[in-house]
């Protein structure tokens, strides 16, 4: 990217320029397209036909009706709806630190929003079962089945429900939890947990809004990584699907369509699906084969775990790194035993980051976790740059707190919170030195 003065900043964080800021490809579709006819949907045309196929073509046969909307929350919101016609059933099982969207439909079903705003801001109809994270978690590394283990929390959550009266229409969850911290979870857990949400009366939504559409390498779709057993009932799409122009999707079964349309109530989306949503969308899947980009995920993001993996050898701050093509997490600690979360450490990284123009962000309920989710054009130089800035930034940092020691603890703790605040005085504004006091 190029700010206003021609400075160059890597850009390590937009998942939504997918396949590259200002890709050409994308813009003469878009500009072919707009100069010829743009509309709303009630008119038909060629590529909202031409598009869904080619969506759905990437998808699980059973997923094969599309509802084209303009934004993630637009499509996890008309998600909800359709989860809540299936059975007439209201209530929503939700993930620990998860966020779905930015209505009001999506606040009440994202701790990631509703916790900050006090302890009883969650409503009656949302259950919050615990994030499947085996570094943090509940079960972690060392749990013989951790998929099993918090599939029954979900399990717990349903019962205890149905006790009280309620009725569960839907689980819904990000298939990698990003603003929950880059979270991935055990392969077996989502088979589980739709087992036990379906037996219930309820569907299982995956949020592929910000991991989708081949982010994940190996996979279109970050949910495929649980097993080809596994098919969600419905899937929402957003962020990446054009490259930044305003569209989304929800993909779902003709069952859980017909059941909708059996409301009574019409449903109509003025621009989603208009030719010119569909043309981008259109480019944007024939860029992603046509340059190989899941091929350059899968190679780009092995080559960056294996980076990464040598600076949590040779840094204390660094306690865990995962992370699947180019969604990859960086857990930053102040003790790898107790797991202690480094925010302000995480913090400082970023800013100083920015001033090597470097764009890197910092996610997860203590914002401690550095989250990569690049342009799927990342190359193994860009991932060879970040690491290295990030390899001398970390050593800075530790040598300056006396982190840096044998056991990997300060010899003397008192001298070591002086020069930690010190160091850090100089790097933020007051105002956030007082917030992280």
């Amino acid at each position: 990217m190029f700010d206003d003065k021609g400075e160059k900043y890597l850009d390590c964080i937009n998942n939504v320029a997918h396949v590259g800021h200002s890709h050409p490809h994308v813009i003469k579709a878009a500009t072919k397209q707009m100069e010829l006819l743009n509309t709303n949907s009630r008119f038909l045309h060629d590529n909202l036909v031409q598009y869904a196929q080619r969506l759905t073509a990437t998808l699980p046969e059973k997923l094969s009706v599309c509802y084209f909307v303009n934004s993630g929350s637009e499509a996890n919101d008309l998600a909800l709806r359709l989860a809540r016609q299936y059975h007439g059933h209201q209530d929503v099982i939700t993930l620990e630190n998860a966020y779905h969207g930015h209505v009001t439909s999506l606040i009440d079903i994202s701790p990631y929003k509703f916790n900050q705003l006090g302890k009883d801001s969650k409503k009656e109809f949302v259950h919050v079962a615990p994030s499947p994270d085996i570094y943090r978690g509940k079960y972690r590394e060392d749990h013989p089945d951790p998929a099993s283990a918090y599939a029954e929390e979900v399990k717990k959550i349903i019962e205890e429900a149905q006790k009280n009266g309620r009725k569960i229409a839907a689980f819904i969850a990000e298939s990698m939890q990003s603003c929950g911290g880059q979270v991935i979870p055990p392969v077996g857990y989502f088979q589980k947990v739709a087992e036990y949400v379906r037996a219930a009366g309820g569907l299982f939504i995956a949020d592929e809004v910000q991991v989708g559409f081949g982010r994940v390498g190996k996979h279109f779709w970050a949910f495929q990584l649980q097993g080809e057993d596994f098919v969600p009932d419905i899937v929402t799409m957003g962020k990446p699907i054009g490259n930044g122009h305003p569209m989304s999707c929800v993909v779902t079964t003709r069952e859980i369509a017909e059941s909708f349309g059996a409301s009574g109530m019409e449903y109509f989306n003025t621009f989603g699906g208009n030719p010119v949503s569909c043309a981008i969308g259109l480019a944007v899947l024939e860029v992603i084969e046509k340059e190989d980009l899941q091929g350059n995920a899968t190679r780009v993001g092995n080559y960056l775990l294996e980076l990464l993996a040598e600076q949590k050898e040779k840094h204390p701050l660094v306690g865990d790194i995962r992370g699947v093509g180019l969604f990859v997490g960086v857990d930053l600690v102040k003790d790898q035993q107790k797991r202690t979360p480094a925010t302000a450490e995480a913090l400082h990284l970023i800013y100083k980051l920015k001033e090597h123009q470097i764009l890197l962000s910092a996610d997860g309920p203590h914002r401690n976790i550095l989250k990569f989710k690049p342009p799927m054009c990342f190359t193994m130089e860009d991932a060879k740059h970040v690491v290295e800035t990030i390899d001398a930034l970390l050593t800075e940092m530790e040598e300056a707190t006396g982190m840096k020691t044998e056991n990997n603890v300060s010899t003397n703790a008192q001298c070591k919170r002086k020069v930690c605040f010190e160091f850090f005085f100089n790097s933020y504004s007051d105002r956030c030195l007082a917030n992280q006091v």
